[in-house]
């Protein structure tokens, strides 16, 4: 007994009728949302590459700055010609002397653990105060005063931290300190005219300020720097998006082809829409 392998079934032979395709203004709207998606997800790429860019030139200025001699301290007229960002973390020396009574502590996380942020003003000769950090002491450490006549501090430049810290606010009534807030450490003291930066001292400056303990030279210098992280996330969306379009378009052209080839077959003389009854 022989066997005869029939032709595949097509979808009209079956009565199945296939998915007729979306509107033209649905597939616009389609088509628009991933040209708009890939658009804007390859922008943020781009945006980050160029943040990358920003970011190394920023450290690299940055590391300029530290390792270079260190020079005179800016005046109010020279910081006021420039910008914040311009003079922060400058190598700079300071000439003046200690005020005594007027000590700060900071609430501080370092290498060398937990305890505090010693800043003790500097009265310049001009006049001005700025407030200089000396570094790190223990909590409940004691103070001695702060030795008499001229001084010179050499460190670097930083800006004032105003609030206080994460989820804490500086309390000075209570001597509850959780940053360095200038501003406000110079209002309480009742230090004017006080620079609205300090200076992070180094380790020479710190053990000439008459007390054994201060370790200076803790600042860190770091910049957080995930942008190509960030720009692999926002090219590989794209690419998603793109990849996404394009499984469209190629699934909506068959789904096209598939009905105009079921409208033509119904179209055809002898053929029906529907079965015929007797």
């Amino acid at each position: 007994m022989s066997t005869r392998q029939l032709p595949p079934r097509s979808s009209h032979a079956s009565g199945e009728v296939p998915r007729p395709p979306r509107s033209p203004l649905a597939a616009s709207v389609l088509v628009v949302a991933f040209i708009a998606g890939f658009l804007l997800f390859a922008a943020l790429g781009a945006w980050q590459v160029q943040r990358l860019g920003w970011k190394h030139d920023l450290v690299a200025r940055v590391d300029a700055r530290i390792h270079a001699p260190a020079e005179p301290a800016p005046d109010a007229a020279a910081w006021a010609a420039s910008t914040p960002k311009d003079q922060e973390y400058r190598h700079v020396v300071l000439h003046g002397a200690w005020l005594p009574g007027k000590d700060t502590r900071v609430q501080a996380v370092t290498e060398a653990g937990a305890g505090r942020w010693l800043l003790r003003p500097l009265r310049r000769e001009d006049g001005s105060v700025v407030l200089v950090n000396l570094g790190f002491v223990p909590e409940d450490w004691p103070l001695p005063e702060p030795p008499s006549g001229r001084a010179a501090v050499t460190g670097l430049l930083r800006l004032s931290e105003p609030g206080g810290g994460f989820l804490r606010q500086n309390v000075p009534a209570a001597e509850r300190w959780y940053s360095r807030d200038v501003e406000a450490i110079a209002l309480h003291r009742g230090l004017a005219p006080a620079a609205p930066w300090f200076v992070d001292a180094d380790a020479a400056s710190a053990t000439q300020a008459g007390t054994p303990w201060p370790r200076g030279g803790l600042t860190v210098v770091r910049f957080r720097d995930n942008h190509l992280g960030y720009a692999l996330t926002w090219f590989a969306l794209a690419l998603l998006v793109a990849g996404g379009g394009w499984r469209f378009a190629v699934e909506e052209r068959r789904i096209r082809r598939r009905w105009r080839q079921h409208t033509e077959s119904t179209d055809a003389p002898g053929t029906s829409a529907g079965p015929r009854h007797r």
